[in-house]
């Protein structure tokens, strides 16, 4: 009995982290193509932004289809996508901290991408 309780417990835990990492990356990347909640292309380290063949708003628009991809996969695939969003928001945070911009942003991705690391590994428990 005690171990049913704990696997629906565990139940509720994944699904809703599941749930955030299903809308947080579709909306994110939904929002490089309007720019309505934030002007992304300020989070972009100028060193990298030199280094591309495309515009940063492009680039952000490429951005948003792989953050909107990723979402999509965590609904999907809960395992890998959430190692999917935790490695992007890892490299989101490494290189906000690269250009020693935007901190607190980049610290709250790494917590974020904790947060997938962890869903990720509680799917296995729950499937």
């Amino acid at each position: 009995m005690e171990s049913i309780l704990l696997q629906q417990k565990l139940k509720r835990v994944f699904n809703l982290l599941k749930y955030t990492f299903v809308i947080i990356p579709i909306v994110a990347g939904a929002d490089k193509f309007t720019n309505f909640l934030t002007n992304w292309e300020q989070y972009m380290n100028s060193s990298i932004t030199e280094m591309l063949p495309v515009s940063g708003s492009v680039f952000m628009m490429l951005i948003g289809l792989v953050e909107i991809i990723a979402g999509i996969i965590v609904y999907i695939k809960s395992e890998i996508g959430g190692y999917i969003v935790a490695s992007w928001l890892t490299l989101v945070a490494l290189s906000l901290l690269i250009g020693f911009n935007f901190i607190d942003i980049a610290v709250r991705d790494l917590v974020m991408a904790i947060a997938a690391f962890s869903m990720a590994k509680i799917s296995k428990l729950v499937a």
